[in-house]
């Protein structure tokens, strides 16, 4: 575990480093864009921020996510290796940081609508509706069907005044 950590860019990683770096390259509108959180749009400031982020441990996540994974172009995680926090992983050795990717709003927003494009799809082929082979009408009853109680008066709709 001990090599692994040496190999961990969020090792020894202060939060507020960790923001402030990202914030200096990408800025509070990609930021926004990108993680969506509610404090990175409307009055966004570091210290606001980190209080969010202190509290919130699936947004913490997700912003150590999107650090690795974008700012310093690690590889994505293993199957086994997703179901840990970011802090947790470690890389080979031979696996160092990159350079941080260049995005847009623009840029992520596609990604996003691609991203759900690509969920739709395959949410809708999981619950497709029967095909109509396999529909079966209701059987018709043989006895006349009763006549609605329903009144054609709009002061007594459900004909309670005739009973």
């Amino acid at each position: 575990m001990l090599e692994e950590q040496q190999n961990n860019p969020l090792h020894g990683l202060k939060l507020e480093t960790l923001l402030t770096e990202l914030v200096e390259f990408y800025g509070w509108d990609i930021l926004a864009a990108a993680m969506r959180f509610h404090c990175f749009k409307t009055n966004p400031s570091i210290e606001g921020s980190l209080k969010f982020l202190r509290k919130t441990e699936w947004a913490r996540v997700k912003l150590e996510g999107f650090y690795l994974s974008r700012f310093k172009r690690m590889p994505r995680p293993t199957d086994e290796e997703f179901e840990m926090a970011p802090r947790e992983r470690g890389f080979p050795l031979h696996i160092v940081p990159r350079d941080p990717m260049i995005l847009t709003v623009e840029s992520i927003e596609l990604s996003q609508a691609k991203a759900a494009s690509a969920h739709k799809e395959k949410t809708s082929q999981r619950h497709s509706p029967r095909s109509n082979r396999d529909f079966k009408p209701a059987k018709k009853s043989s006895q006349p069907r009763k006549k609605s109680t329903k009144s054609d008066d709009p002061s007594d709709p459900w004909g309670l005044k005739n009973k």
